[in-house]
């Protein structure tokens, strides 16, 4: 990728040492079974990123003086399995560098690393998983690192809490906890759904990000677009309540396809990834020391691994 730091942002502000945020792009589409050309979604991402104007009218903040580190895109391919260690492995590295890590997809598979590496850091971790499909299948067309298995591994070892669903096959009901499950058709019903999502939530979260679960009249440009879903400000109302009222301790967005004849999906997932981080530090000054909190000591939580940590 040719992007020298994220959204072009002055050197200064872009240093491992002195950045509070670290970006780490996955251009992964190794199982999605449709449209093809996730893998092309992080730089697609980074581009309409550098035409994005950095003040926040909102919060009336600039977060990218947080400091953001762009890192070294993982392009590990091999197999499925051997992408999900890579993203694992880079994932708690930063994490443990006390970093706010974050992290753009690729497919959704790519989140199997990335839980993962949280879910072995921080203490009774939540993934909140925002998505239009349940993705909770044990395995699928002969891997458990497909994207429709991303938070398979998650609901088996995290508080999983679904929203957006709209999307699913059979044998997903039998995985899902339906009392933690919000499907799309039942929140245009129910005014107070945000609400509910926040009390299903422990203290830390952990935010994966499909971005099929947007409706697609705003954001068309992904692999498996379904129609009924979230629009732009309840999404961000949701978002920062949840910043807001919990710990968020880091994120992916996954599942940007882009189509040259269409970018205003680009965009989307550029703004949407900013807004996100202006939402964890809004209120925080731009010389604050940041701490994310993680457990040196935690071990053995997750009944996946089996690598021994190489840090």
């Amino acid at each position: 990728m040719s992007t020298k730091t994220y959204a072009g942002i002055p050197q200064k502000y872009a240093a491992l040492e002195t950045s509070k945020i670290v970006l780490i792009p996955v251009p992964y589409d190794g199982t999605s079974t449709w449209q093809k050309g996730a893998d092309k979604g992080p730089e697609a991402f980074l581009n309409a990123s550098e035409n994005m104007e950095l003040y926040d009218i909102e919060t009336r903040t600039e977060v990218y003086k947080q400091g953001v580190f762009l890192a070294d895109a993982i392009t590990e391919n091999s197999s499925p399995e051997a992408m999900v260690s890579e993203v694992h492995k880079a994932t708690k590295d930063y994490i443990k560098r006390n970093k706010f890590v974050t992290i753009f997809g690729g497919e959704h598979s790519i989140s199997i690393g990335t839980i993962r590496a949280f879910n072995e850091c921080f203490d009774n971790l939540t993934v909140l998983h925002i998505d239009a499909h349940a993705d909770l299948r044990k395995d699928f067309h002969g891997s458990a690192c497909n994207h429709a298995c991303a938070v398979y591994e998650a609901s088996q070892t995290t508080n999983l809490v679904q929203v957006g669903i709209r999307s699913m096959d059979v044998a997903e009901t039998r995985v899902m906890d339906e009392e933690k499950v919000f499907f799309a058709h039942d929140m245009a019903k129910d005014e107070y759904w945000m609400d509910k999502v926040i009390e299903a939530l422990g203290e830390n979260v952990f935010i994966t990000f499909d971005l099929d679960a947007f409706d697609p009249s705003i954001l068309p440009s992904t692999g498996t677009p379904e129609p009924g879903g979230l629009f732009w400000y309840e999404t961000l109302d949701f978002l920062k309540q949840v910043f807001d009222e919990r710990n968020v301790v880091g994120f992916d967005i996954v599942e940007l396809c882009p189509n040259e004849e269409e970018r205003a999906s680009d965009f989307v997932a550029a703004k949407l990834y900013y807004k996100m981080l202006t939402y964890k530090f809004a209120g925080t000054e731009e010389g604050d020391e940041y701490d994310n909190h993680f457990n040196e000591t935690k071990k053995g939580v997750s009944k996946f691994n089996t690598e021994e940590d190489e840090y």
